[in-house]
């Protein structure tokens, strides 16, 4: 039997992805303030390191370290310890830092094709679980179900219908407030708020 008897791609499928070009349009408060420090980051990566390889390092450290905070509360309940939440917004911040700088590193090296874009994006479509799982452990949905749903929901859903908007008009489009400013978001539910009690403190009328 010819294990490679069926392409996985067809031949027009395969002559579409040769022919696409990468089409970005960003009104991003923070990616504007951020363009500086991810020009300087790329700009200390060896030129032999593979686009690929920085795109994947980053996303297993943001598994690493979202399983660690989801061991201390696989529940999404317990209070989990304080370093590992900030262990946790350290790995997501280090894989939107690598995110950031993958492409730049293609086209520094010349090596940008429509596969590693799709390659990129495929491991954002994976991180995008994680990085959800880690909002909901932060603030300790877990004890409630629906809103967890919800919150995990909404997450894919907007990060589909970017890459399906992408796909009709040829052009990735990050609004004002986008994927920048929701990570960062997480950033503080993670670090600033690591002490998870906060959430049960009810506020009173006198």
């Amino acid at each position: 039997m010819n294990l490679y008897k069926h392409k996985l791609l067809s031949d027009a499928q395969l002559r579409k992805l040769s022919e696409h070009k990468y089409s970005c349009a960003s009104t991003s408060i923070l990616d504007a303030i951020l363009q500086g420090y991810w020009n300087w980051l790329v700009s200390k990566v060896p030129l032999w390191l593979a686009p690929n390889l920085i795109t994947i390092v980053g996303l297993i450290i943001n598994i690493i370290t979202t399983l660690i905070l989801v061991w201390y509360s696989p529940d999404a309940k317990q209070e989990a310890p304080s370093w590992a939440c900030g262990l946790c917004a350290l790995g997501l911040f280090v894989y939107q830092s690598l995110d950031a700088i993958d492409g730049k590193q293609a086209r520094r090296t010349g090596s940008a094709n429509p596969l590693g874009e799709l390659f990129d994006h495929g491991c954002d479509s994976i991180s995008t679980v994680f990085v959800a799982l880690s909002a909901c452990t932060a603030v300790q949905l877990g004890y409630y179900p629906g809103w967890m749903f919800f919150q995990c929901f909404c997450a894919m859903t907007l990060f589909y219908c970017a890459h399906w908007q992408t796909y009709v008009s040829g052009t990735l489009r990050f609004g004002k407030v986008d994927v920048t400013e929701a990570q960062f978001t997480i950033h503080l539910l993670l670090c600033a708020l690591a002490d998870l009690r906060v959430w049960h403190v009810e506020i009173r009328k006198s």
